[in-house]
């Protein structure tokens, strides 16, 4: 089978990374054809604060789409056309080369963008532009022969916002780059003597950061627990700003690190913390860092919401907690106090991410859904 990846998706997001790394791996053949429109995240937000108007964006736009156009034109056959996230301006055209190829078209829609714009607030500045994205985006759903989403709550968002068809969309997980995370050995490292909890991610209220920053502050008088987060974003600031506050001296902030030092700091880490915001899109999803840490064998804390209990087990895949500070703290000093569970936790949650979530079993799950649309 032959699978032209295709559209203006972000290439170095870990989602499009690991459909490509999956269906590759199970023995597909992947061919990208791919231009980059978006320049960053920050691009995108200016672009739904009003930058869309400017001659200069429209200019970009009619470049980008003329090399995608060209570079198809010039691939060789394939079976199916898919749609990298994200895709939903990809897919009108896409439509129109699948028809004309005569080849189906699958989507992997993964996240609403409308519903990440909502979440940034970007509808309070500029609600004209984030309704229009909804309408766009309510269309693009329409078109495809297949989506696939990774949870069954986000399809049941889609199909409540939108009303799309739950039919209409395939499963797969999110997973991890099990090639990049596995277990690390670190006996030629110093490890601290304290337990160590780490966060790492964009600093945003999907991550719940600041109930995070909370539960630090709950456990101060713990001396032997430390925490160390890595990452930047909007909350980085409020976080700054809380630890100088409350004068917090279990806790180090880090820039982000290259890959191979996040490793490191991975492995040497007690507990890794999961997602405890409440925005819809973090009770919908299971976040990538979740499976990249049950891949390395390290026991996760998270928070409560349908995607993750429907997906693990409590205190058997990982640890699920309340999403509050008061859930957080609690977790985290249950674990310390329990050495054999926590390891058990780290150890029973690896085998599941190699049984469920690997580029393994997810390229198997791909390579079933597409070969039923290809028949």
């Amino acid at each position: 089978m032959k699978i032209c990846y295709f559209g203006t998706y972000r290439k170095a997001y870990s989602r499009n990374k690991i459909m490509m790394a999956a269906l590759t791996k199970s023995g597909v053949e992947v061919i990208e054809c791919h231009a980059t429109l978006w320049k960053s995240i920050e691009d995108r937000v200016n672009l739904t604060k009003g930058g869309w108007k400017k001659p200069a964006f429209w200019w970009r736009v009619m470049r980008t789409y003329i090399q995608l156009i060209w570079r198809f034109f010039k691939m060789p056959e394939f079976d199916i056309l898919m749609v990298g996230y994200p895709g939903q301006f990809d897919v009108y055209l896409a439509k129109l080369l699948s028809m004309l190829k005569r080849k189906p078209l699958v989507w992997d829609v993964f996240m609403s963008i409308y519903l990440v714009a909502k979440e940034r607030g970007l509808d309070l500045e500029n609600r004209f532009t984030v309704n229009l994205i909804r309408q766009v985006e309510a269309r693009a759903l329409r078109l495809p022969d297949l989506l696939i989403q990774d949870t069954p709550e986000y399809v049941a968002w889609f199909h409540n916002e939108y009303g799309i068809s739950a039919d209409r969309f395939r499963l797969v997980p999110t997973g991890a780059d099990d090639r990049i995370f596995k277990p690390v050995d670190i006996t030629d490292q110093l490890k601290d003597d304290q337990f160590t909890v780490l966060y790492y991610g964009t600093f945003i209220p999907n991550h719940g950061v600041m109930k995070i920053a909370q539960a630090v502050k709950l456990l101060a008088d713990e001396r032997d627990i430390l925490f160390e987060f890595i990452g930047e974003g909007p909350e980085k600031s409020a976080l700054e700003e809380f630890v100088n506050k409350h004068s917090l001296k279990n806790i180090r902030l880090h820039e982000w690190m290259s890959q191979e030092e996040l490793l490191v700091q991975i492995a040497k880490s007690d507990i890794c913390l999961g997602a405890f915001g409440d925005t819809p899109q973090s009770l919908m999803t299971v976040q990538n860092k979740i499976y990249e840490c049950m891949a390395m064998g390290k026991p996760v804390v998270t928070g409560e919401s349908p995607a993750v209990k429907s997906g693990f087990g409590h205190k058997k895949d990982i640890y699920i907690c309340e999403r509050n500070p008061e859930g957080i703290a609690g977790a985290l000093t249950a674990l310390r106090n329990d050495h054999d569970m926590c390891k058990f936790i780290g150890e029973n949650g690896f085998k599941t991410f190699n049984q469920n979530y690997s580029l393994t079993s997810l390229g198997n799950k791909l390579v079933d859904i597409l070969h039923d649309i290809k028949t």
